[in-house]
C-alpha cells in the first residue's frame, strides 16, 4: 500500500469515528452523553452532547495523568453559555466560540469551567476542536491563572 493511500485510509478512519460520536455510537456512557438534562442550555454549539463529552474525558484523562490533582469526575453541567463568538473571516480564518459553565464533580463541589470551541482544528483539520480549563485544575498554568485564557 502507498504512502499516499496510507493516509487516505488513516483520515477516512478518523472521519468516520468523528462523526459516530454525535450519532451515540460511543465506547462508554458519559455524564455529557445524557442529551435534555441541561435545562438552562442556550441550546446554541457550546451545549452540544459531542462538544461536553470531549471536555469530560479530556478532564478525566487531565485529572489521572497531572500530579496531585484529585481524582474526580464531571457529572453534570449547568448554565451552559456562550459568551463570545469570533467568525472566521479573511484576518482571522478561524472561527472561535467562547463558552462557560458549571460544572459539578464527583467529590460534590462545583467549579466554574470555561471553554473553546474552534472551528475546523481537529485532528487533520476535520471537525472542531475544544480547549478547557476547570477552576482550580489548571496546575501547570496553562490557560494562565484562573484560566484567563478562555476567559
Amino acid at each position: 500500500m502507498t504512502r499516499f493511500a496510507k493516509s487516505a485510509l488513516a483520515a477516512l478512519i478518523s472521519l468516520c469515528t468523528s462523526l459516530a460520536a454525535p450519532f451515540g455510537v460511543t465506547q462508554a456512557v458519559q455524564a455529557a452523553d445524557l442529551v435534555g438534562v441541561y435545562p438552562d442550555d442556550d441550546g446554541g454549539v457550546c451545549g452540544q452532547p459531542w462538544v461536553l463529552n470531549k471536555i469530560t474525558h479530556r478532564f478525566s484523562y487531565q485529572v489521572r495523568h497531572v500530579p496531585h490533582l484529585p481524582d474526580v469526575q464531571i457529572t453534570d453541567f449547568r448554565r451552559i453559555h456562550q459568551h463570545r463568538y469570533l467568525p472566521a473571516n479573511d484576518t482571522w480564518p478561524i472561527g472561535r466560540r467562547y463558552c462557560g459553565a458549571t460544572v459539578s464533580l464527583s467529590d460534590g463541589r462545583d467549579r466554574t469551567i470555561w471553554y473553546l470551541i474552534e472551528e475546523g482544528q481537529g485532528f487533520a483539520s476535520i471537525g472542531d476542536n475544544v480547549e478547557f480549563c476547570v477552576s482550580g485544575f489548571d496546575r501547570w498554568m496553562v490557560y494562565n491563572g484562573r484560566c484567563r485564557v478562555l476567559r
